[in-house]
């Protein structure tokens, strides 16, 4: 079949590695001139600035779609694991460092908190890696169409029963750990889902195993370069990327078909039409429904779902060098744990005291840049869009204090180059409620109760990215590429 593929994110890119595997002609469109989508990067003034995700974890789901283009991914970029893979700050001044390896965790927690936590986290690890393979197997690696599809793999749903997964996770965390600053550690990764640890399922912590325990990489030359490494290997196996190549529109048949896409910005009705037997989606979902789709109701689903928090990012090229404690990834949590989310999500506001991710990209790799300066990577949790802060005019004093707290910090703040993102930014860039973090991951949000990666409405068309199955993060926007490369392929059976 003919496909194409709009948007040479990471979903997409993926996609195009898997269809490309299974025989397909694929031409990716992006409006950008390089491949990554939200996986970008600002290159300026000598500096290297990622300015997307900064956490990579399991990365043999990044291997496996370099594998589906028939190619190693080590002939493309370097993987390299990050150790320690967070400096944990906390408000009492102590220092946690999340290393590799669960023998080196244990003696580093029996330092932090004692002989006692440092054995539960045995039984922990133990306990992540059971509910990890029962819902990759069955929940995660998989297309799911409706809640009938969560009682089939019977097995692997009593487990994750069995194992609390239905339970609260700061509740299910506390079993294992009394300290509170280890529940912080060990929960904190309920925000990647868009939600606080008092509300997200015991399921989540998959996430929790993918960074604590199988640990956190990160690729030579930044983050960007997974994009830039894939791009090359799917061109190389046969894949037509066409890049600053916007699409205005999905083009369907009289009885609502994918024909193909018209070519141009959004707004112009004219422009290249480029047809295709079925489209994979990469845009924001309900974004796309709304601006491609003519005629085509956004789902309900995602009309008035949930939308996880949103962040300000400040990515910036500074002189001078981090403190020598310093980290890769950098965690300052702020004080009132519970307080801070409840003010994020229920009441719309900033944080009283917030906490924030100090990320040193050019720590571990020099190359990121010029000799004497370093990269910064801040983000702070913030409302989205149906929150109370006016960006329009907060913005630029939110911004100030973000960096103030940066440099009290100890981190050189002395701006060569920078950008900042807030929630209006990343509404612009095509995210629905200015989030980059998409739907939250309640438990009627995830799974078949998701936006699907396909509508009936629309015959040969799949979507692909952090809004449909199975959800947010770099490791599952992989997955959602490969699902949705199995749906063209049904597809195409049904056809015949």
């Amino acid at each position: 079949m003919k496909v194409v593929v709009i948007g040479a994110g990471l979903g997409g890119l993926s996609a195009a590695a898997h269809l490309s595997k299974a025989g397909h002609d694929v031409t990716i469109v992006e409006r950008d001139a390089l491949p990554g989508g939200r996986a970008g990067m600002v290159i300026r003034d000598g500096f290297r600035l990622d300015n997307g995700p900064t956490v990579l974890t399991m990365p043999d789901l990044l291997e496996e779609a370099f594998q589906a283009a028939g190619a190693k991914m080590a002939d493309h970029i370097t993987i390299k694991p990050v150790d320690p893979m967070y400096r944990a700050c906390y408000a009492d001044g102590s220092t946690l460092l999340v290393k590799h390896g669960r023998e080196a965790m244990t003696e580093e927690i029996a330092r932090f908190a004692g002989d006692k936590e440092a054995a539960a986290f045995g039984a922990f690890a133990d306990w992540l890696k059971k509910l990890y393979s029962a819902e990759m197997r069955s929940y995660i690696d998989t297309n799911l169409d409706s809640p009938l599809d969560l009682i089939k793999p019977w097995r692997d749903g009593l487990s994750i029963l069995k194992l609390g997964g239905f339970g609260k996770l700061d509740k299910k965390v506390a079993s294992f750990f009394d300290d509170e600053r280890l529940q912080q550690i060990f929960s904190f990764q309920s925000m990647y889902a868009g939600l606080a640890p008092y509300e997200a399922l015991a399921i989540y912590a998959v996430i929790t195993y993918m960074d604590s325990v199988q640990g956190v990489f990160v690729p030579e030359g930044g983050m960007h370069m997974m994009a830039v490494g894939l791009a090359e290997a799917v061109e190389q196996a046969g894949v037509n990327i066409r890049y600053e190549c916007p699409v205005n529109q999905i083009v369907r048949f009289a009885d609502g078909s994918v024909r193909g896409v018209r070519l141009g910005d959004i707004g112009k009705e004219s422009g290249e039409l480029l047809e295709a037997d079925a489209v994979v989606c990469n845009p924001d979902l309900p974004v796309a429904y709304r601006e491609l789709l003519n005629g085509v109701d956004v789902p309900k689903r995602a009309q008035n779902g949930k939308y996880s928090p949103s962040c300000l990012l400040w990515v910036a090229g500074v002189k001078g060098t981090p403190p020598p404690d310093a980290a890769h990834h950098n965690i300052h949590f702020g004080d009132d744990w519970n307080g801070s989310f409840k003010a994020l999500i229920n009441d719309g506001v900033r944080m009283p005291d917030p906490s924030i991710l100090v990320t040193l990209h050019s720590l571990d790799d020099p190359t990121l840049a010029p000799e004497g300066h370093s990269n910064l990577y801040v983000l702070e949790p913030t409302p989205n869009l149906s929150g109370k802060i006016d960006w329009s005019k907060e913005r630029d004093t939110i911004t100030d204090s973000l960096r103030a707290k940066v440099a009290s910090l100890g981190y050189p703040t002395d701006v060569v180059t920078e950008e900042v993102y807030d929630p209006q930014d990343w509404r612009d860039m095509g995210m629905e409620q200015g989030t980059p973090f998409a739907l939250a991951h309640t438990f009627f949000q995830t799974g078949p109760f998701r936006p699907n990666n396909v509508t009936k409405k629309v015959p040969g068309l799949v979507f692909t990215g952090s809004s449909t199955l199975p959800g947010v993060g770099v490791p599952m926007v992989l997955v959602s590429g490969k699902l949705a490369a199995e749906r063209i392929d049904q597809y195409e059976a049904a056809r015949k």
